[in-house]
């Protein structure tokens, strides 16, 4: 043995495994905890094709991130409408967080070439992730709205109702503007708009950013929670960006199997901007 290799731990050191629990079965074990048993039976393929699992597997993790970004997001945006600006800021953290996960999923499925998609696209026929209520939700949230995309969820009361709830009422980026007013920097005509469209750059917003930004000292909180929502932008542009790029290199500019346009629809969808004068506040600075 050199001096480099591990030596064995004793039996009876409080280190070794035999300490560890051995026997489960009136327990609960890591595998019925998170049900995995329940996890792995939602992997069922519908092909032959060795990478539809692989393409099976990265939805699904990545609508648990989803799901787990909705959470997080409600509870800072509750915190938030209360006036509350500290604790949102881990909220908003974690959600910059899982997006990294979310992208980062795109470069696994980038492995599967256009030969590998092809083996099993047939087989899913129209489902796409444009159909995500998830994803939908997430941009509810942060303000992307366009009462169209409720439609592919018409079906299903127990998707359709929370996104019609989301649709209409604040997202995050409106809860900032109301503590904005409730500093006194903005006049309450700024938050009148429609709350089912996405927002457009407003001036009175701004002036009250640039005051912010101005004077950081003054409103260190208020400041601290704008850049923190640039991240949760800039993060989600790097998403968009990673799906138009995997898409290409999968498929090429062939339609859709949702019924867009594919690349196209995405490359379109990369102009949208969630918090227009959190970006426009660093040219007028």
């Amino acid at each position: 043995m050199t001096g480099q290799e591990p030596r064995p731990t004793p039996e009876g050191s409080q280190d070794a495994p035999e300490r560890a629990h051995q026997d489960f079965s009136r327990r609960l074990s890591y595998g019925d905890y998170l049900r995995l048993d329940d996890l792995k039976a939602a992997h069922q393929p519908i092909t032959d094709a060795h990478d539809e699992h692989l393409f099976i597997a990265v939805h699904h993790v990545s609508e648990v991130w989803l799901d787990l970004i909705v959470r997080e997001l409600r509870a800072a945006m509750t915190l938030l409408e209360a006036g509350i600006t500290d604790t949102p800021l881990k909220m908003l953290t974690r959600v910059v967080r899982a997006q990294e996960q979310l992208t980062n999923a795109w470069e696994v499925l980038k492995t599967m070439t256009p030969a590998d998609y092809l083996q099993f696209r047939h087989a899913f026929g129209q489902a796409s992730g444009f159909q995500s209520a998830g994803y939908r939700m997430v941009e509810f949230l942060l303000g992307n709205r366009q009462d169209v995309m409720l439609r592919p969820h018409a079906h299903r009361a127990d998707l359709h109702g929370p996104l019609q709830e989301a649709l209409t009422g604040p997202s995050v980026y409106d809860l900032a503007l109301r503590l904005l007013h409730a500093r006194g920097l903005l006049p309450a005509t700024a938050l009148e708009r429609d709350l089912t469209r996405k927002p457009v750059l407003n001036e009175d917003v701004l002036a009250a950013w640039l005051t912010v930004y101005r004077d950081t000292e003054t409103y260190w909180d208020l400041y601290e929670l704008a850049e923190k929502l640039l991240d949760v932008e800039d993060n989600f542009r790097r998403w968009r960006f990673n799906h138009l790029t995997t898409v290409e290199r999968t498929i090429g500019f062939k339609a859709g199997s949702g019924g867009t346009s594919g690349a196209g629809y995405l490359r379109q969808a990369l102009s949208t901007v969630l918090f227009p004068e959190l970006w426009e506040v660093r040219t007028r600075l």
